[in-house]
Order: C-alpha cells, then structure tokens, then sequence
C-alpha cells in the first residue's frame, strides 16, 4: 500500500513539473519596452520616431508577451508603421504621454497614415493623445491652393483580436482611427475631436472589417462620426455620444461596380447633438453590385440634428461630379426603433431611395420626433415599409 501511495505521489511530481516547464507562454510576465530607453525624447521637439520603431521590433520580435510604455511627455513622430506578424500574440502599447504629427502637414500629407499597424494580431492600444495637428492642411484646403491628400492618424490594416482602448484622437489631418480588412475589433472609452468645419475628418472609419464594436465613445468631428464602408459585417456601435459631425453613416456605398456589401450592424443608445445627420446610409448614383441589409438604429436620442434619419441613394456632396444615374444599391431590412427627439428642419425622416432597386423592409417603431415642437414630417421615395407603434411624425411609409 506504501508504494502504491510513494508511486502516485511521484506521478503526480512528475506531472506538476512537466506542466510547469510546459506552460504557455501567455502565462509568462510581459516584458517592459519605455521608449525612453531607446531614445526617445519627451520634448515635444526631438523626432522619437526611431525609438517607437526599435521598441516595437523588441516587443514583435519577443516570444512571449510584451508591453511598449510612452510615459508622460510629448514625442514628436513622422509617420511610422508598426509592421508583422509578430511572434507573439499580446502588444500592449501603454501611452501616458501625448504622440505629435509633424506640425508641417506636408511631412506625412501624402503617404497615407501616421501611425499604421499592419499584419497585427493581439495588439492592445491603451490611454494617450495622437494629436494630429491637422488645422494647417485643413486651412491649405479652405483656401483653394494644392493641398495634400493629408494622413489618417491612426490605422490597423489586415489585422486581428485588436483593442483601443482610453485613447484620445486630436485634430486629424483627415480620418482619425480606421479600421480596414481587419476582425475581432473592440474600440472602448475612446475620444476624438475636431473643428466642426474640419473636412474629411471622419471620427471611425470600418471598412472590409469583421466583428468590429465601438462602445461608449464622444465623437466631434467635422465628417462623419462614424463611417461604415463596403465589406462591413458584424457592427455594434453602442453609448456613443455624436456632435459635432455627420452622423453615423453606412457609405457611401456604390463608388465602385463592384463591391462587397454591409451587413448586420447595430446601432444602438447613441445621442446625436447639433450634427448634421443621425441615422444614415448613403449611397451614389451609379451602379454596383453592393448592398445594405440588415440594419438597425434602437433606443436613440436626437439633439436638434438637421436630418435625424436618412437614406439618400443620389449622394453627391456639393453637387460636384454627380453621377445623376439610379444608384445600383440595394437597400433592405432596416429598422429604426424607439428614436425621439429634435430636428432641426420639418423632415425629419427622408427615404430618397434608388430607382432601380427600391429600398425594402423599413421599419419605424417608436419614432417620435418633433420640429418647433410640432410633429416632423417624413419624405418617401420609392421606399417600402412600414411604421408601427407611438409615432410622433408623419409616416410616409
């Protein structure tokens, strides 16, 4: 019985061991990488780009989890690319400080992004400020004169398992945070904020990107707060606040003949606060092969907003380059649930929908809407559906 009992113990020793020296590496302490140590400079003036691209290669290189630290301070940065597949999993890159553009617009004005994370899987962005310094490209444009196109501030590009998270997003020279051909996103208690005025300023940008989620953000901005393109599938947007901006849009879709669709997206307790639109799915008069399907705008408060909700399938801003034909768009099954609030002009829902593919499967519950504290009305064209329950503006549907 003795050496029945010695034999188990033993057994069980050896197992212990074995498990130990075989445990996963995830289990194992993170290293550290403070980009101080690689020469990066809180000045505010010294170029650290070199320093962020020598931490990053430390912590992608490394086997086991890794975190890079940007303490307090400001580091001025030009464009960087934070480039995989790394041979780890789990990049936390930890930001005390604020990340600066260059203030000189032309430095990154025509190479795309700022700071770009591309073929990432488990990366973890957290806290910070990326001030972009956009106002100068922003007045070049304003004034007429040849401008560059201007950077996207912060972009992950064919990547997966990713989180932002605490971030703050200053002044973009164009979109502020994209998200592109990536999956399993998860964006959280993020701010980003531009003038009002401020073009092609886009909050979110999802395109071609599974499983993406936007939750409890402020977005201001002077485009769309967030903006959802060709490809998008498996949204949720929830307690976001919207102002000043765009609204949340699906589009615009149909730039190209053929392109992928937008399907399942939610978006739901989100304020939208002096914008110019609330709900809307936009798409240009021309033919494609995309599609919008399977939409849904639940439990949403409008602030004076100009065009609560809308779906407009002749987009042309500026009345520039229109393409005046019927948009080859096809626009069905979307709900808009339990939606009150102002609007700043008497339409407040307005369905201008494709000639060739009318739109199908609306559905208004709850709408109730107002305008000088009366009713708002609403506009249809070839647009099917129907409205139910407490309604506030006149359904033409």
């Amino acid at each position: 019985m003795a050496n029945s009992l010695n034999n188990h113990f033993s057994i069980v020793t050896l197992l212990f061991v074995i498990i130990s020296v075989t445990a996963p590496s995830s289990l194992a302490t993170a290293s550290q990488h403070n980009v101080l140590s690689y020469g990066a400079k809180p000045d505010g003036t010294t170029d650290s780009t070199k320093a962020f691209v020598a931490a990053w290669n430390q912590a992608c290189s490394s086997s086991s989890p890794a975190t890079i630290y940007a303490p307090t301070g400001r580091f001025a940065l030009r464009n960087v690319k934070f480039q995989g597949p790394c041979k780890n999993n789990a990049i936390t890159v930890r930001i005390d400080g604020t990340l600066l553009a260059p203030s000189n617009y032309e430095v990154i004005g025509n190479v795309g992004n700022w700071i770009l994370f591309e073929q990432v899987n488990g990366v973890t962005v957290s806290g910070g400020v990326l001030d972009g310094q956009g106002a100068g490209l922003w007045a070049c444009k304003a004034s007429g004169k040849s401008c560059p196109t201007g950077a996207t501030t912060l972009q992950f590009s064919n990547s997966n398992d990713i989180m932002i998270s605490g971030l703050s997003s200053l002044n973009s020279q164009i979109f502020h945070i994209v998200i592109y051909n990536s999956h399993q996103v998860k964006i959280q208690g993020v701010k980003v904020s531009a003038s009002g005025n401020s073009p092609n300023t886009d909050g979110i940008h999802v395109e071609k990107s599974t499983g993406v989620t936007i939750l409890s953000s402020k977005l201001g901005t002077g485009d769309d707060c967030v903006s959802i393109g060709p490809g998008t599938t498996n949204l949720w947007i929830e307690n976001v606040a919207c102002g000043p901006g765009h609204g949340i849009s699906v589009g615009s879709l149909g730039k190209e003949l053929k392109e992928s669709g937008v399907q399942n997206v939610t978006v739901k307790s989100v304020t939208f606060i002096g914008t110019q639109n609330g709900a809307r799915i936009k798409s240009w008069g021309r033919q494609s092969s995309g599609f919008a399907r399977n939409i849904v705008f639940q439990h949403i408060l409008m602030n004076n907003v100009q065009n609560p909700i809308v779906i407009d399938q002749n987009y042309c801003p500026n009345n520039q380059n229109c393409p005046g034909l019927a948009s080859g768009i096809k626009i069905s099954d979307v709900t808009y649930q339990d939606i009150h609030g102002t609007s700043a002009t008497e339409v407040a829902v307005k369905f201008d929908c494709s000639t060739k593919y009318p739109c199908t499967g609306l559905n208004l519950e709850d709408v109730k809407l107002t305008y000088k504290n009366q009713p708002a009305v609403s506009s249809c064209k070839n647009a099917d559906g129907g409205a139910t329950g407490s309604l506030q503006s006149n359904s033409c549907l």
